[in-house]
């Protein structure tokens, strides 16, 4: 049962993950969490170092799809910028975002990685609906309320599969 909030991979950031590197498995998609993923939770706009791993991913034909929990202003405000499709209120884990975001890429399950900074919603959702799953640290060590409990939730988690010898990385 835990195995299911398993990532394939664990980074620091999404600047670790490299157009080659996604090219050498087959990866042609990206569906990306957006809050404490690509900026902090309360920052509204891209960064020049987001706006310059898109441009990459871009130039590399690699397309990407945000998808938040988060509500539509908030997500639009960010994504629009970038003129990259999001989808909003996705109700993660649920699979339906992530379904929805592939089929709008027309990509299959193993063309698409999913990136995101929690275990219970970004990585649950990318394993349940079938696809490859990076975890990357959390941008802030501060969140909204329910990620919060969230947050608990997941180093007890971590903290079993430490001991178990699933992963061997530090929070």
């Amino acid at each position: 049962m835990l195995k299911r909030f398993l990532p394939n991979e664990h980074v620091k950031d999404v600047f670790e993950i490299r157009p080659e590197k996604l090219k050498e498995k087959g990866i042609k998609g990206i569906i990306t969490d957006l809050d404490n993923t690509l900026v902090a939770w309360d920052v509204e706009y891209a960064t020049p170092e987001i706006i310059e791993w898109f441009r990459l991913m871009q130039e590399n034909d690699i397309k990407v799809t945000i998808i938040s929990n988060n509500k539509e202003q908030r997500v639009k405000l960010f994504s629009e910028p970038l003129n990259t499709p999001f989808v909003y209120s996705a109700r993660k884990p649920l699979r339906r975002a992530f379904k929805r975001a592939a089929k709008d890429m027309k990509l299959s399950k193993d063309e698409i990685v999913v990136i995101g900074d929690q275990l219970l919603t970004d990585v649950l959702g990318g394993n349940g609906a079938g696809f490859y799953t990076i975890l990357v640290v959390p941008i802030v060590k501060t969140d909204g309320k329910i990620t919060k409990i969230n947050r608990q939730i997941e180093r007890r988690i971590l903290s079993w599969m430490r001991r178990k010898g699933m992963i061997t990385w530090k929070e």
